[in-house]
Parts: structure tokens; C-alpha cells; sequence
């Protein structure tokens, strides 16, 4: 019995080790998120202004609430209890989703006055540039955290890896509208570009809001 009784103890130690440090891989993986989406923020923002680029604000928004979202994540890497990690989630599924649909309004409204106004953007290498990098980090981010999300039957991780996964997209739909408006001349790309990240970005927003399970984690 007391061999049996070891060998529980034994088990239970090596589940709690595992989870300690699947939890500490995520919180790496969520500094790296804040900081390269801090970055992501301020270039894109700082591009967008200067060359007048609806799609490009809207990406370095979306940057925002991604290092919303890290922090958020942070917090709930830290919290052992397993009530009060719970809690966490919910409420950063909540903050996620009001900034996400917020955000998709805004993107919304601004392209289509862009586009009535008929208001042309200056190209942007910035902003070309950080697209093209996210476009490449984005879904080796995603891929790892998806990994800490179901060895820790998060749904709020899963939930940030697929707003990494959106950043990806988002990224590709800008570089286009970018590309296309310095290489050819098509003022309009830049804000039909916008106009297209918004179902994918108030969809992440509404499914947020509902805490959805997409992983179908405990």
C-alpha cells in the first residue's frame, strides 16, 4: 500500500511539474507578445497617420488590443487557483471581445468615409515592412501557443492564439492593400483592405464575448 501510495505522490508531483512549466513556456510566450505587438502598435500607428492609411491604424489597433489581450493572459498564467483562473478567463474573453467589436465599428466607419471622401494614402515602407515581418512571426506565435492552450485546457489562450492567427491575416490583407496602392496607384485598396479585416475581426469579438470553447478545453 505504501508503494502505491508513493507512486500516486510521485505522479501528482510530476503533473504539477509539467503544468509549472507549460505555464511559465506561456508566459514567455505572451512577453513576446506584448512586446513585439507594442512595437507592432507604434510603427503601425505612427505609418498610418503619416501616410493617411485607414488599413494601417486598424492593424496597429488590433496590435493594441493584442497587448491587451497578453497582459490579460499574463495575468491568468500567474493565478494557481483554479477558481480564480477561471474567473480570469472569463473576464479577459470579456475585455477581448468589447475591444475587438469596438474596433471593427471603428475600421468600419473610417473606410467607408475614406472611401466616399475618395482620400488617397501616401505609400508607406513602414508600414510594408512590419506587415511582411508580422505576416511571418504571427502563425509561429499562434502554433506555439496553441500548444500551451491545450496542455493547459485554456480557453482563453486558445482564444489569443486565434487573435495571433487573425494578426496573419490581418497582416496579409494590409501588404496587399499597401503594395497595391504604391505599386499601382489604387488609392482604394488601402481602404477596401480595411473594409475586409472587419468580419474577421468582429467575429473573433462576438465569439469572445459568448466564450466560446473552440478547443473544447474543461
Amino acid at each position: 500500500m505504501a508503494e502505491i501510495h508513493d507512486a500516486e505522490t510521485a505522479t501528482s508531483l510530476n503533473v504539477d511539474d509539467l503544468r509549472v512549466a507549460v505555464a511559465r513556456r506561456g508566459r514567455r510566450l505572451e512577453h513576446l507578445t506584448i512586446g513585439w505587438n507594442a512595437v507592432e502598435a507604434i510603427v503601425s500607428i505612427a505609418a498610418g497617420l503619416y501616410a493617411g492609411s485607414i488599413a494601417l491604424i486598424g492593424f496597429g489597433l488590433d496590435s493594441v488590443i493584442e497587448t491587451t489581450s497578453g497582459a490579460a493572459l499574463l495575468w491568468r498564467l500567474h493565478l494557481d487557483d483554479p477558481e480564480r483562473r477561471e474567473r480570469a478567463e472569463g473576464i479577459a474573453l470579456r475585455i477581448v471581445g468589447i475591444c475587438f467589436l469596438a474596433l471593427a465599428a471603428y475600421v468600419a466607419y473610417d473606410s467607408a468615409m475614406s472611401l466616399y471622401r475618395r482620400e488617397k494614402p501616401e505609400e508607406s515602407i513602414p508600414g510594408m515592412v512590419i506587415a511582411a515581418l508580422s505576416l511571418i512571426a504571427m502563425p509561429l506565435l499562434a502554433r506555439a501557443k496553441r500548444k500551451v492552450a491545450a496542455a493547459l485546457k485554456s480557453r482563453a489562450l486558445h482564444a489569443d492564439s486565434r487573435q495571433t492567427d487573425i494578426c496573419a491575416y490581418l497582416s496579409g490583407i494590409l501588404l496587399g492593400g499597401l503594395l497595391l496602392n504604391a505599386i499601382l496607384g489604387w488609392w482604394w485598396a488601402d481602404p477596401v483592405a480595411a473594409l475586409l479585416m472587419v468580419p474577421l475581426i468582429a467575429r473573433e469579438g462576438v465569439e469572445a464575448l459568448r466564450g466560446e470553447d473552440p478547443c473544447h478545453c474543461d
